[in-house]
Order: structure tokens, then sequence, then C-alpha cells
């Protein structure tokens, strides 16, 4: 799991809360990480392929948010991958490990393994941390209409550059000046679990803020888009006027609805992500706790070594499994019936508004198509397909958005051009 904990196991000299859990049940404790990944990975996998019926998800040009979903997914995997790799080396090279613990040996392999394998693991669980809070972030901007089409090149910036920058000064500061003079004081080990944990509470503290103001923005936008009806192109048109006056309340109805999902595909996104990483903060005060203590093998203290151990297992049993709860809150369940048909499929170009450029993807928030096929039709969504319907909110300015339905509605029944004023 992605723990401060797994880079402290590399110093020789452990403090007594890091050997405390080192020790207990190592073998059971891979075994654990090592299921607990290896069930996460398979099931993310399938979420993420192509199934049968459904349309291929594809990678958008234009789409910020359904990269980061995608992304998200990616940083979870490699990450589960290499718990994976850890666990299996330390259950199966017992030899191998135990030379880490070597002072002034001369086998630098195992140290090497030892941080390198922690480093790996907490830079990428990091990394899903930090794009984690581009989601919201890049939700929040889209519907206030504040995002550009590269703003995913900043979000890479800025997530790889702060993860690596974070987790480098981290390990650095636990390992000043050398790897065997760590956990010497909690003056190394401290910076070192600031840096780890950053991401994480910028997550659990920040992003239900955004969230919020996201669904509030979205209740701006509709109670804006139907105060009155805009002019298209500086034309105005009574046909038109008469026909969105119509739509007006289905429009309404539709868009209430769609900021309901919102709310509660982020609140699943919340859920998930508490799930998978309280058990890690509560472990870490328990065990700082622990530390303060001048012998925390002491009777009284009995209780918190059970809850310190007991939170661990825990940890080392939901932390791997964020990838694939993350596939269900963003997706949903999305079937056994895996497509390996890997054929081309003809892209259909559809009308589109101004402000949206580039194919869409499934599923997004934040990025929307629309599909109008005569003037009795009104806008539908597939219920496999909610992403796309809830993010028709987000889409472009009250003008470009009237300007999709007029795609076909400027038209009368009869086929003829409607009279212009």
């Amino acid at each position: 799991m992605a723990s401060p904990r797994l880079e402290t196991y590399c110093c020789p000299n452990r403090d007594a809360a890091t050997q405390l859990v080192m020790t207990f049940q190592p073998k059971a404790f891979c075994g654990v990480c090592i299921g607990s990944a290896s069930v996460s990975l398979l099931l993310t996998i399938l979420q993420l392929l192509p199934k049968k019926g459904q349309s291929p998800r594809k990678m958008p040009k234009a789409s910020s948010s359904s990269t980061i979903l995608l992304l998200i997914s990616a940083c979870d995997i490699l990450g589960g991958l290499g718990m994976i790799f850890r666990s299996s080396v330390w259950l199966g090279f017992p030899g191998f490990i135990a030379n880490i613990s070597v002072v002034n040996g001369t086998d630098i392999w195992p140290s090497a393994f030892c941080v390198g394998s922690a480093m790996w693991i907490q830079l990428l669980y990091s990394a899903g941390f930090w794009w984690l809070f581009c989601y919201a972030v890049d939700s929040y901007l889209v519907v206030r209409r504040s995002a550009g089409l590269s703003t995913i090149v900043l979000y890479h910036m800025m997530t790889w550059g702060l993860a690596v920058l974070l987790c480098v000064e981290g390990v650095a500061l636990l390992y000043y000046p050398s790897l065997s003079s760590c956990e010497n004081g909690l003056e190394h080990a401290i910076p070192h679990y600031i840096t780890t944990y950053t991401p994480l509470l910028l997550v659990l503290v920040v992003n239900p803020i955004l969230f919020r103001r996201t669904v509030s923005a979205v209740g701006l936008r509709e109670e804006r888009r139907h105060s009155g009806i805009p002019p298209i192109l500086g034309i105005h048109n009574r046909y038109v006027a008469s026909l969105l006056k119509g739509r007006q309340g289905i429009y309404t109805e539709n868009e209430r609805r769609l900021g309901t999902e919102i709310q509660i595909r982020f609140f699943k996104i919340m859920l998930v992500f508490i799930i998978c990483w309280s058990s890690n903060i509560v472990n870490e005060i328990l065990l700082f706790y622990l530390e303060m203590q001048p012998d925390i093998n002491e009777i009284p203290l009995k209780n918190i070594r059970s809850a310190a151990l007991i939170t661990w297992i825990i940890m080392g049993v939901l932390n791997p499994m964020q990838g694939f709860l993350f596939t269900l809150a963003f997706y949903g369940w999305t079937g056994w019936r895996v497509d390996l048909k890997w054929q081309k499929r003809e892209i259909r170009w559809e009308s589109m508004s101004s402000s949206t450029v580039g194919e869409n993807a499934y599923p997004s928030p934040v990025n929307y198509q629309s599909n109008v096929h005569d003037s009795k039709k009104i806008l539908t969504t597939d219920s496999q397909q909610t992403d796309e319907a809830i993010s028709m909110l987000s889409e472009g300015s009250d003008a470009s958005t009237i300007e999709i339905y007029l795609s076909s509605d400027i038209y009368d029944l009869n086929g003829n051009e409607a009279d212009v004023e």
C-alpha cells in the first residue's frame, strides 16, 4: 500500500513503531497485499475493456476530464503492479530481504530494491491523488467556462512535477545524510510523512469544496440559461423563439436531473477515496503516538498496538482496491461480456457547439456531443451512458447551446428554410 512506512522499511535502525508493523505476520501481510492488488488489477482491466453492445471508449482530443479518468486508472494499475512485485520479492527471497537491515553491508542491491520499489508505489499513488485533484478542478473550471483545450498539458505538468518533487524531497529528507542514519529521531521522519500525505489530505479537504461549487455552478448556469432566450448570431427568429419556449420546461427538468447525477457522481468518488485511505491516516496517528512513548510494549498501550496492527492489515486490503472501486464510481459496472474484436468503427461526425471541438469520450462528466435527428425529437440519454448526459451541463455558452438544436429545427416541417427576420 502507499504508506510512508514502506520507505522506513529500508532503514537498518528502524523506529519501534515501524518495527512493530513490519514484524507482525509479514508473510500474511504480503499475501494480503498480493491478493488484493491482483483482484483489483484484474477487475480494473475488465472494467476498462470494451464490452459487447457498447460504444468503444476513445481517448478524446478536447476532453480533459475523460483523459484524467483514464490516467487515474492507469496510476492505480501501475501502483498495484508495484505492490505485487514488491510483496512477491519479499515473500520469495527472504535471504535477499534480510540484507536490507544489515548495517554497513557491502551488498547494495537489497537496499536499492527496497528504496526503488517503495518510491515507485508512492509516486504512482501520489500521482493518482494529484490527478483526482485535477479532475475536481477541471470539472469546476469547465462548468464555469474557464477551461481551455490545452488545460490537460498544465495538469500533466502539475501532477507529475509535484508528485516527483514531493516524493524525491521526502525520501531525501528521510535518508539524509545516509541510508544508515535515517530514523535517528523524528526530524527525519516527520518531513517525509508530511510530503507523503500532502496530496492525500488535499483531496480529502479541497475536493469536496470544489465538487460542491461545481454543483452550485450548474444550478447558476441553469438559472441564467432559462431566464430568457438569447439571440443566435444576432438573428431573431419568431419561429425559433416559439419552438424554444415550448421546450424550455423540458430542458429545465432535464438539467435538474443531470445536476443531481453530478452530485451523486462526486459523492461516490469521495466515498471510495475515504473508504480506501482513511485507514492510512488512523494508522499513522496511532503509530506516531506509539513512537512518542518511552516503551511501546507497555501493557496500557496494548489496545493501541492492536488497533495499529488491525488498521495496518486493513490498509493492505483497501489501498490496492482503489483502482477497481474508482472504475465503479466513474463508469458503473460495465459487465463481463468483453468485446475482443478489435475492429475499426466508422466515426460519425455530428453537430457540435462552437465551444467543443474533437471527439467525445465515454464516459465524461464535463464533455458532451448532441444528436438531433428531426424537429420533433428532444434530447434523450442512454441509461448506460449517464456521463454523456451529465456533460451537457458543461457545454458552451447559451448561444452556442441553442445553436445545436437549430441544426434541424431551423427548417419547417415541409423541409423548407424558415423565414428569418
